[in-house]
Order: C-alpha cells, then sequence, then structure tokens
C-alpha cells in the first residue's frame, strides 16, 4: 500500500473511497463542506430528478481516480516518489475548491466583468491559499504555491496536468460515469480500470495510453459526445439555465459577484443566491426569473438548430446578429417584450479540452517499447465526431411562444 488510508467513503459509482487522515481533514472543513450544496449539473434535475449530485462527491470520485493513475505511474517508475501520489489525490480533491452556485454559470457571470479575469480556478487558489485549507496543508509538510499548480494546471510536469484535467483526466474519468448515473442517461459508460492501468509517460513529457487500451478511449470519448446531446445540451435543460444566467446577469447589478470578499463568496450557495434573487427589490426582472426557475415554469425553446462543425468555421457573434436584426422587424408587430425573448448560441469542443486550454487533436500511444503521436482523423470513430457542437436556440415565456413560433419558421441561419 502506497498511503496510509485511515478512513473510507461509500461511493455508488466506485463502491469505495479510502481517505488518508489528511485528505479528511480538507473534506472535513466548512470551506469543502460548502461543495455539498453546489450542484455539479447546476439546473439539470429540474429535467432528471435525480440529478442532485454535487461537486462535493465529484471532487471525491477525481481524487480517487487521480490516486489510481499516480500508483500506476509509480509502479511503472514514471513517478519516484510516494509524496507525489497523495500531491496528485490532493490536487484532484481540491481542483473544483473555487466554483460558485451553479457552477458555469456562475463563472459567465463573473466573466462578464471586462476589468477583471475571474475564474474558478483563480479563485480557487486564493480558497486554498487565504483559508484552512493552506494551515492544513502546511501543517502536514505541504506548500500551498505547490499544489494550487497541481490543482490548476500549472505542474512543470506536463503529464502531473494530464492526470488532474483533459482527455485521460481523473476528472473526465468521474463526471462522466457520475452524471450518467445521476441522470439516468445510459451514455457515461467508461471503463476507467482499463484505461488508468494502460497509462504510459512518453519522452517528452506527455501522459499516453497503451495502443491495447485505444477501444476505450474511444468509448469514453463517445460518450462524453452523447452525453453533451442528451444531457449537457437538453433545450429544457439550457431552459433552466438561460433563465438562471440572464437572473444572475441581471441581479448582478446590485449584488456586485466580482468584488465579493473570500469569505462573502464561500458564503454563497445554489439555493442561497437564489433565494437571495428571489427577495431583491428594485429588479423585478432578475427575481422574477428566479422565482419561474423555484417554481419550474421554464421557458419554452421556440427555434433550434444542431450543428456539427469539423472546422472553427461557426461565427457565434454573426448568427446572434442575425436572429436580433430578424427578431426587430418582427417583435414589435407582435407586441413581445424584447427583453423576453432569449438567443442561446452555445458551442462545446467535441474533444475534451487540454490542461492548456487548447483543442484536443492527437493520441499519445505506446505499442511495444515505440511511442507515437496519433492524430485523431487517423482514428475513424474518433474522427467522426471531431469538430465542434454548435447548438443555437432561441427562449421565451410560454406567453409568447405561440407567436413567436409562427414567425421563426421563416429565419435562416
Amino acid at each position: 500500500m502506497v498511503l496510509e488510508f485511515t478512513g473510507e467513503i461509500t461511493d455508488p459509482i466506485h463502491k469505495y473511497i479510502r481517505i488518508t487522515d489528511l485528505e479528511k481533514k480538507l473534506i472535513d472543513t466548512e470551506v469543502f463542506q460548502r461543495l455539498r450544496k453546489i450542484r455539479q449539473l447546476a439546473g439539470a434535475h429540474l429535467v432528471y430528478p435525480s440529478a442532485q449530485h454535487t461537486r462535493f462527491e465529484h471532487s471525491l470520485g477525481a481524487m480517487h481516480l487521480a490516486g489510481l493513475a499516480a500508483e500506476t505511474l509509480l509502479d511503472k517508475g514514471y513517478i519516484t516518489y510516494k509524496e507525489d501520489v497523495e500531491s496528485l489525490r490532493i490536487a484532484a480533491l481540491l481542483h473544483d475548491i473555487g466554483h460558485g452556485p451553479f457552477s458555469h454559470l456562475f463563472e459567465e457571470v463573473l466573466s462578464e466583468n471586462e476589468s477583471k479575469i475571474i475564474n474558478h480556478e483563480i479563485i480557487g487558489k486564493k480558497i486554498i491559499k487565504e483559508t484552512i485549507i493552506i494551515d492544513i496543508l502546511r501543517k502536514y509538510g505541504y506548500d500551498g504555491d505547490y499544489v494550487c499548480k497541481l490543482s490548476f494546471g500549472e505542474s512543470k510536469k506536463m503529464f502531473y496536468n494530464e492526470i488532474i484535467a483533459g482527455s485521460l483526466s481523473a476528472d473526465i474519468m468521474d463526471y462522466l460515469p457520475r452524471d450518467s448515473f445521476f441522470t439516468g442517461a445510459e451514455y457515461g459508460k467508461v471503463d476507467y480500470y482499463r484505461l488508468i492501468s494502460s497509462f504510459e509517460v512518453l519522452s517528452n513529457g506527455h501522459l499516453g495510453i497503451n495502443k491495447s487500451a485505444i477501444n476505450s478511449l474511444e468509448s469514453m470519448l463517445i460518450s462524453r459526445y452523447q452525453m453533451f446531446k442528451a444531457v449537457y445540451f437538453h433545450k429544457t435543460v439550457r431552459a433552466g439555465e438561460v433563465m438562471l444566467l440572464h437572473s444572475l446577469m441581471s441581479a448582478d447589478k446590485q449584488l456586485n459577484f466580482s468584488n465579493f470578499s473570500i469569505e462573502e463568496y464561500l458564503d454563497y450557495t445554489d439555493e442561497k443566491t437564489i433565494d437571495i434573487i428571489c427577495s431583491l427589490t428594485g429588479n423585478k426582472f432578475a427575481s422574477d426569473l428566479a422565482l419561474d426557475y423555484k417554481k419550474r415554469k421554464l421557458f419554452k425553446c421556440v427555434y433550434e438548430k444542431f450543428l456539427q462543425n469539423k472546422y472553427n468555421a461557426f461565427d457565434k457573434e454573426l448568427a446572434g446578429k442575425q436572429i436580433r436584426e430578424f427578431l426587430e422587424g418582427v417583435t414589435e408587430s407582435l407586441d413581445i417584450d424584447e427583453r423576453f425573448i432569449f438567443i442561446d448560441i452555445s458551442r462545446a469542443p467535441s474533444m475534451p479540452l487540454t490542461p492548456s486550454k487548447e483543442e484536443f487533436n492527437s493520441i499519445m500511444l505506446v505499442d511495444k517499447n515505440l511511442e507515437f503521436e496519433t492524430p485523431t482523423s487517423d482514428i475513424p470513430l474518433i474522427n467522426s465526431i471531431t469538430g465542434f457542437l454548435d447548438m443555437i436556440r432561441i427562449y421565451t415565456p410560454e406567453r409568447n411562444r405561440e407567436k413567436l413560433e409562427k414567425v421563426l419558421k421563416n429565419i435562416d441561419l
């Protein structure tokens, strides 16, 4: 046994997740326990009732898989010190510590502040360095800066970053089967034991897999693609998320989310944020959207176009401009308030991004001690889904649905 485990957590995905004394101390902090109140999939529970799982259990699962990956590489001699196994587990445990209410939706609101660059990774670093987390890490001999670099893809060892995030990461290998299990969607099956046991580190420092595991990688990437189409981009899931997003953006004018102190930020969770916005005075637009979301009076989709592009050719700004120009010409005669027509243009790469946020376009393979880089275009099954998922939808409250559906039949994008 590489580490001395002192406890065990039962988990529906991984069965049992063992934890060390240090990990227990981190998990038991109020800072980490807050993740129990931030759902992994924001508003997906309004469509998939069992999707109540949170960033808390996902972080535990990512820690478990990062540990398996690190132990595999330790056994193969790519990792020299067993302390690095614990470091990678801690990094995976803390990789989502900076998420705000509704996760990536809240991050979109923060990104609207042009004077600051704010995302969950930047906030995560602050939480690690400015809360009880840093005291616990120091007590056990860990450097906060080092843990931050590992957690957020800034390690000098590329394969360490790739264990935490990217196409072969503990992150994706946990969230796909977890999201699949809790939504009931039968797409997110991942043979992560096979993939992890095949891990190799190439001479260029990147993480690769044995060629014999290519089928397992294909299956995982296809599962991710299917989960985007069936769950993450589900039109009713997105209806709730569009309502949340516009409610948060409007409320930000009063609540000024981007100027929170760390203490204030940590106090905001999914339900508390919704309740605060519902009770806002002087902002009927934000509070009404939040109330309708709570009551599940969701927007209706009146237009939809779903595209898969091989190349980054789709122009979101142009599409949005065309839709707005078209609507300007018809909404006045329809007696519809333009504030209640919501254009949702979303894009996701069909392949996971690398830790450096670049497009994943090749696979590092090892075969009989020979290593080589294979473009995804050379693997027919993966090539068939390579590119971008582009989605254009228009949402509106139920009262406008019939009027808009009629005129939007004439729009051509």
